[in-house]
């Protein structure tokens, strides 16, 4: 039982860093600290992507399943069950790689017209 807490607060803690990428670069503006963590995590999705690695995050959430029951394909709450859904999106790989160079580019001239204010 407590490998699928874990694996399903593995699964919450991946769709908050996602959220993080979308949206970092609005906190990211006002807060240095925020702002290099979240271009580092840019970086690090880019690389994933880059190389088709496969999220470490993901990683831990199917080893903590197949230790909580190696035979069950599925178990979870409804909320995980719906996060997990926009988490693995079943689109194709050149597809997320477009959508990935998209995210970093609008994060990028976030950053860029944020900069250009203050000079």
């Amino acid at each position: 039982m407590v490998y699928k807490i874990f694996a399903d607060l593995t699964v919450l803690v991946h769709f908050f860093w996602i959220l993080f990428l979308f949206i970092g670069a609005i906190w990211g503006t006002k807060y240095l600290v925020v702002k290099v963590f979240h271009l580092l995590g840019l970086v690090f999705a880019l690389l994933l992507h880059a190389f088709d690695w496969i999220c470490p995050l993901t990683h831990l959430e199917v080893w903590l399943r197949s230790k909580h029951h190696p035979d069950l394909t599925y178990i979870g709450s409804f909320i995980i069950y719906y996060t997990e859904k926009i988490i693995y999106l079943e689109v194709s790989s050149s597809t997320l790689q477009w959508l990935t160079l998209l995210l970093c580019g609008f994060n990028g001239w976030l950053y860029l017209k944020k900069r250009g204010r203050r000079h």
